[in-house]
């Protein structure tokens, strides 16, 4: 059974770094785009970051372009989001997703993990 699991959320002080992992597991995600969203309470799903199949190029959101790092191991079935210099305005749910292109959509994934919540304190 296809899956999607994140870790690597936590509670930080503005400034920090975190790095969240998206594992999959039971399909072929190697083959897919993969990206990362997130959700802040009351809001909607916003795009955060996203990576073709092949590892390359990388997409972002302005917000968090130039602080964040997409990227995904070389059996691309594990995908990691490196964040720098947070903010808490990038206090969220975050979420992995996997499909067909690495489009800034939420509606453009089809698999999803349950979320890893990232606080970061001012």
């Amino acid at each position: 059974q296809e899956s999607l699991v994140e870790s690597g959320g936590g509670l930080v002080q503005a400034g920090d770094s975190l790095r969240l992992s998206c594992v999959g597991s039971g399909r072929t995600f190697s083959t897919k785009a993969m990206g990362w969203f997130r959700q802040a309470p009351e809001k909607e799903r916003e795009f955060v970051a996203a990576i073709t199949w092949a590892g390359s190029p990388t997409f972002y959101a302005d917000s968090v372009k130039g602080r964040f790092t997409i990227s995904r191991d070389k059996a691309k079935t594990t995908m990691y989001l490196q964040m720098n210099s947070l903010k808490p305005e990038d206090t969220a749910l975050y979420y992995c997703g996997a499909g067909l292109n690495p489009v800034p959509r939420a509606e453009g994934y089809t698999y999803w993990g349950q979320g890893t919540q990232v606080t970061v304190s001012s």
